[in-house]
């Protein structure tokens, strides 16, 4: 399985998360490749040529190295993992942008995706439908809160619906809300709960 990872700072819960999830993983005998996108610098800026490719739906434009490094990573996997923090009901603008720059024209939409049509010369491989996509998702607020809001739904609809789509045979969002701050007691027994769930989920993936 391939885990991307996103957050700016390791002193975070999500980190925390990811080292529980990990550990889950590793000790139920799974193996797993990692993109940190903060850590490796990941650029999320879409430049006018990538946008072109697309525009016009021309997949003989030729992808960038760290493009292809993560589009590489996931069609070596069955599954697909994000671990990140909800910012005002999104993903961190670096991982948006992971979004818009990997999942391009003719490898994860567009009639170029199936590999009959791909010119010799194209750059791009289409993307596999993966068994399954996993979503876990770090909030201040508590899920309830989210619920009520109907921000959970707009995180689930984005997520789930757009980005992953047909792409996976079985998808899920997990939200494991309640981490802000103001409350240190009550923010240290979700950090304990969540971290806990987390390793569950790498145990049981």
């Amino acid at each position: 399985m391939h885990i991307v990872y996103c957050h700016p700072s390791e002193d975070s819960l999500t980190a925390e998360v990811r080292d529980a999830f990990i550990s889950g993983l590793k000790d139920s005998g799974k193996t797993h490749t990692i993109s940190d996108l903060y850590q490796q610098g990941f650029q999320t800026d879409m430049t006018e040529a990538e946008y072109l490719r697309d525009a016009y739906y021309d997949n003989t434009l030729p992808l960038t190295d760290d493009v292809l490094v993560e589009q590489a990573l996931i069609n070596a996997s069955d599954a697909l993992v994000f671990i990140y923090p909800v910012f005002w009901t999104e993903a961190p603008a670096k991982l948006v942008g992971w979004f818009g720059r990997v999942w391009r024209y003719g490898y994860a939409y567009g009639a170029e995706s199936n590999s009959a049509n791909i010119p010799d010369n194209s750059s791009i491989k289409p993307m596999k439908v993966l068994d399954k996509v996993l979503f876990i998702a770090c909030a201040g607020n508590s899920r309830e809160t989210l619920e009520e809001q109907g921000r959970l739904q707009s995180m689930e609809n984005i997520m789930l619906g757009d980005r992953v789509h047909d792409r996976a045979k079985h998808k899920e969002l997990v939200l494991l809300g309640g981490t802000e701050r103001s409350d240190p007691s009550r923010r240290e027994a979700m950090r304990i709960q969540h971290t806990k769930t987390a390793y569950r989920l790498g145990e049981n993936f």
